[in-house]
């Protein structure tokens, strides 16, 4: 097999091994990982079980590399463009993740929660995605990734605070679908006195609220780290959610 033979197999392997990945997290998003079989994946997937067991040596592999997977779609769209005015792309930083949960509800939830059972390498994956938020978010800060313990313990903080509010936005979001859906099925409307969950758009301001009030008490306490200045317009799109004073 000459070189550009092997080219092509090794590029339909990483095609194939794609596909596969793409549709466990199709699967999984809907099952949990002890009612599935590998027989029923490979039904799914409509291939032979071997192929999988080929690509990925076993369930608990094909699990944990869907997580890899997943993870690395989060870190990707939470990382936003490095070339953006920092208090933009901070801002377009929690806006992807936030959108990444939305759309990816069931893969945010194991690599938030940990996975099945707290499964020791399904937690080590979520503590490294952490340590990435972490440091995208003091880089968009402070123009470095790498800040003194103390801000980094108020960065985790406020990322603790916000995998809870998006694990409970999602949750109430997914229970609203569910209870329109049901009121649909009987011609009938949604109640008028549930109150709506807010938007991607609204929550991520909030959370950017919150965020520029941590950075704020970081530089009180680690006045080598001050928190970036705000250009005159950057509460301008949330708006009651901007100060009502006239600073931040």
């Amino acid at each position: 097999m000459n070189n550009s033979q092997q080219r092509g197999t090794s590029e339909r392997s990483q095609v194939r091994r794609a596909e596969l990945i793409a549709t466990g997290r199709k699967l999984f998003a809907d099952t949990s990982y002890d009612a599935l079989s590998m027989d029923d994946i490979a039904k799914q997937a409509g291939v032979a079980k071997g192929l999988i067991y080929y690509y990925f040596k076993s369930k608990r592999g094909y699990y944990l590399a869907i997580v890899e997977d997943s993870v690395a779609e989060l870190v990707a769209r939470a990382a936003g463009e490095p070339d953006l005015p920092k208090v933009e792309r901070v801002r377009r930083t929690i806006d992807g993740y936030l959108h990444y949960a939305e759309h990816h509800q069931a893969a945010y939830r194991t690599i938030v929660t940990g996975g099945v059972g707290s499964d020791a390498e399904v937690l080590a994956i979520r503590d490294a995605v952490r340590e990435e938020l972490v440091a995208t978010i003091a880089e968009g800060a402070y123009g470095r990734r790498a800040v003194p313990p103390l801000a980094r313990l108020a960065l985790v903080g406020w990322l603790s605070g916000v995998e809870g509010a998006t694990l409970e936005w999602i949750g109430a979001l997914a229970a609203e679908t569910d209870t329109e859906a049901a009121c649909a099925a009987m011609d009938g409307d949604h109640p008028e006195s549930a109150a709506r969950q807010p938007d991607r758009d609204r929550l991520g301001a909030l959370l950017v609220r919150q965020l520029r009030a941590t950075l704020t008490v970081i530089g009180e306490f680690v006045p080598e780290c001050p928190p970036p200045p705000l250009p005159e317009d950057a509460f301008e799109s949330v708006g009651d959610l901007a100060p009502v004073t006239g600073s931040p």
